[in-house]
Order: structure tokens, then C-alpha cells, then sequence
């Protein structure tokens, strides 16, 4: 208390958060690859899940057995980042790696050491994206749920608001970011139409 606080607010930057991480299809080709080359099957299986649900990195360390439902086909987000737990759809790609990974003793999908919940996965995560020949600035979590949203928008067969539920947002405002490539299949689509229409006429 020897000076006076300051007579204004600093104000905070604000973070560009709207990029959005992609992969070609040769670039997903060498990221399974990758995973299926890499001795740490635990994490290869979580970048797969991540990429075949959305699933945030939290929420894959926090997974536990119970909340897999094989007879419903659906996970359950304990507590995601939008604050109230949610049910995620269970697609076939994802069913087949919970099937086949292992169950170690812990209530955890992922466990870390000694059973407990994991908190760390960088260091065999970033092997396998350099293993891969990802981007340097690709995030091998965060990246791959841009990956499962930018491919749902841009198949043109996922509306917004579904898109929304699957990503757990909490508002539509953070999905919104998908919308234009959605736009764009929607586009191509109705030109395969005038195509027709134009060979026609």
C-alpha cells in the first residue's frame, strides 16, 4: 500500500479463438499410422477418441468405465467444460477402440500412474503428431475435436444446433465457427443440382 492503485482497468486481450485445426486426408492417413506404430496404446487410443467423438482432453482423462453405455450407444461428459454432465452418441469408430482397450485396475478409462486419473499426455501425444508429420502448430487434442466438427459441419448432413450437442457447447456462439463450411457443402450440393438441370435444359 505505499503507492495508489491505478484510476483505470486494464483491459484484457482478447484471445483469437476462432481458428480452426484441420488434417488432410493424408495427413490423417499418417496420423494412424503413427498411432498404430507407437508403443503407448493408452494415448494413441485417447487421439482417436478425440478424433472420433470431439471429446475434449479433460474429458478423456476424467472418462471412467461406468460412464460407457455399449447397450445405449452413448458416453456420459461428467462436468465438461459448459459446466452441467451430457450425453455424447457412441459411433461405431469410437465403440471399437473402447473395445479394445485394455482395462487396467482403475475405475479410469486412461489411467495415469497408479490408477489414478491421468494429467499428462504431452509428451506421447507430441511424438506420435511429429511421427506423423502434423503441423507444428497442430494440437494433437484440441486439433482433433476441430477435426471431428470441421468434418461433421462440412458433410452438409449435420445441422448447427446437432453439431452443438455433440460438442457440448454450451451456447451456439463457440459452434458458430463451423457454420461456413457447412454453407459451403450446402453450396455444392445445390450446384450438383443446377448441373443437372443445366444438361437437362
Amino acid at each position: 500500500k505505499l503507492c495508489k492503485p491505478l484510476s483505470f482497468k486494464i483491459k484484457r486481450p482478447k484471445l483469437d479463438n476462432e481458428k480452426i485445426e484441420k488434417l488432410t486426408d493424408d495427413e490423417l492417413k499418417r496420423l494412424m499410422q503413427a498411432i498404430e506404430a507407437d508403443p503407448n496404446k493408452d494415448v494413441g487410443n485417447m487421439m482417436k477418441l478425440a478424433l472420433f467423438t470431439g471429446m475434449r482432453r479433460g474429458e478423456l482423462f476424467n472418462l471412467q468405465w461406468k460412464d460407457i453405455d455399449h447397450e445405449r450407444g452413448f458416453i456420459t461428459i461428467l462436468e465438461p467444460k459448459s459446466g452441467k454432465s451430457q450425453e455424447i452418441p457412441m459411433n461405431e469408430a469410437a465403440e471399437s477402440v473402447l473395445k479394445i482397450q485394455v482395462k487396467a485396475k482403475s475405475k479410469y478409462v486412461f489411467p495415469g500412474k497408479g490408477g489414478k486419473k491421468r494429467t499428462d499426455a504431452n509428451k506421447p501425444a507430441n511424438r506420435i503428431k511429429k511421427n506423423a508429420g502434423l503441423p507444428e502448430d497442430f494440437r494433437p487434442f484440441h486439433g482433433l475435436r476441430h477435426v471431428f466438427a470441421s468434418t461433421a459441419a462440412s458433410s452438409g448432413k449435420v445441422d448447427m444446433y446437432t453439431l452443438q450437442k455433440l460438442l457440448t457447447h454450451k451456447t451456439p456462439t463457440m459452434t458458430q465457427r463451423y457454420a461456413h463450411l457447412r454453407d459451403e457443402a450446402l453450396k455444392k450440393a445445390s450446384n450438383v443440382v443446377g448441373d443437372i438441370f443445366s444438361k437437362v435444359s
